[in-house]
């Protein structure tokens, strides 16, 4: 049940009886998987107290706009980068009138303002409340700007009134916001990468290593979230932020890296092999660091393990995505490697290019598979990485449609 895993979700709580009710919507949302973390109105404060939901959630609680335990006092923007998904449970009146005129007077219409993530509303209200022309204007125009909103329900109220203006169930809610993370190419799928390079130690301060930057790899993590995967990258040593809503794991050696990837390879339905691992490393590592005394030193090499191809091997059930970057014979090299490796697919760059390839922000990919081929043009890497994503999760519904 955890349709959530790895999600962030910020829960916004906002002034109404109704938000008694936001404590469940939490639990309901970490019973699914997901971290979460509560932003509420000074109004919110009067029904329910602050403590409740830390206590909940296991983080602070933010309630203040300019919060001085904040870097720069400025909260707003990082819980606006923090989150994957906004909800506001309950989103009273008064809240969703100050929304659609774009106010920013408290920390939480602050954040949505600062915010690029999706923004879902809750209302909840008296039936005269809801039904008013101002209210349902307010309601039209949110959803115009791309607002999703979540209800009200009919029944009981608590002012004694019967009509349209309750809050829907609190697992109603939590399903919702899953739901929004399920309507993608790899809606619901386990996605395993590895990304950059590995180091293998010569001595505690030389190693050998390669020019991978891990961008591509990080790219297609994110662009596997976004298709609504479940991801894992496990990342070699490289300086890039991790991708919202990814579990990383950091790794440095090939070994590493190998003992990770195949310790998570039993619960992925796709593995992406982006990394560009080490193909050799020392037999032995000096303890101490090796003096510049002759005039040549000899190092022992020893083949590090082919991931990919032991991921293959291992599991026939999972498909299996490989890169290869040539210099020369791309093609040649590239559909041998697909054949001899039991590949699914695989994606080929030119390297020592101008445009494209280590450390660029730009690339062009061959994908080949056993029957087809396409040419994805030169684009930067996260837009290049959803066409391939889009390649991929097509390639796989059709092997694994019958």
């Amino acid at each position: 049940m955890n349709k959530l895993q790895h999600r962030r979700v910020l829960l916004g709580v906002t002034g109404g009886i109704a938000a008694y009710k936001a404590a469940e919507v939490l639990r309901q949302c970490q019973v699914m998987g997901a971290e979460v973390r509560v932003v509420m109105t000074p109004a919110a404060t009067e029904f329910i107290t602050p403590l409740t939901f830390q206590a909940l959630s296991g983080s602070p609680v933010h309630t203040q706009l300019l919060d001085a335990e904040e870097e720069a006092g400025m909260g707003h923007i990082n819980l606006a980068r923090w989150a994957d998904v906004i909800l506001v449970a309950p989103a009273s009146a008064d809240f969703i009138a100050r929304l659609a005129s774009g106010m920013a007077n408290d920390l939480l219409t602050t954040l949505l303002l600062a915010s690029e993530k999706s923004v879902m509303l809750a209302p909840a209200m008296n039936r005269a409340m809801f039904d008013d022309l101002n209210t349902q204007k307010n309601i039209r125009q949110l959803e115009s700007q791309g607002v999703v909103i979540l209800g009200p329900a009919e029944g009981v109220q608590a002012c004694g009134e019967t009509g349209m203006g309750r809050m829907l169930e609190p697992e109603a809610l939590a399903l919702a916001v899953a739901e929004h993370f399920q309507t993608g190419e790899l809606a619901g799928l386990n996605v395993l990468l590895n990304a950059g390079p590995t180091r293998e130690a010569i001595d505690p301060v030389r190693y050998i290593s390669n020019h991978s930057s891990g961008k591509m790899g990080f790219s297609l993590a994110q662009a596997c979230v976004e298709a609504g995967a479940h991801v894992t990258l496990v990342a070699g040593p490289v300086h890039l932020p991790t991708p919202s809503g990814v579990k990383r794991i950091d790794v440095i050696s090939a070994n590493e890296m190998t003992e990770a990837v195949m310790s998570k390879s039993k619960q992925a339905d796709i593995f992406i092999a982006s990394a560009a691992v080490v193909d050799y490393t020392p037999v032995e590592i000096a303890e101490n660091k090796i003096k510049k005394s002759a005039s040549e030193m000899q190092l022992t090499l020893v083949k590090t393990t082919d991931i990919l191809t032991k991921v293959a091997t291992e599991d026939d059930s999972t498909f299996c995505v490989g890169f290869a970057a040539e210099t020369d014979n791309l093609e040649t090299y590239a559909k041998d490697k697909l054949e001899r490796k039991s590949l699914d697919m695989i994606a080929a760059n030119w390297i020592g290019r101008e445009s494209g390839g280590f450390n660029s922000d730009y690339n062009a990919l061959s994908v080949y598979w056993e029957s087809g081929f396409q040419e994805l043009g030169s684009m930067p890497k996260p837009d290049l990485a959803r066409e391939l994503v889009a390649l991929i999760a097509k390639r796989y519904h059709e092997k694994n449609t019958i």
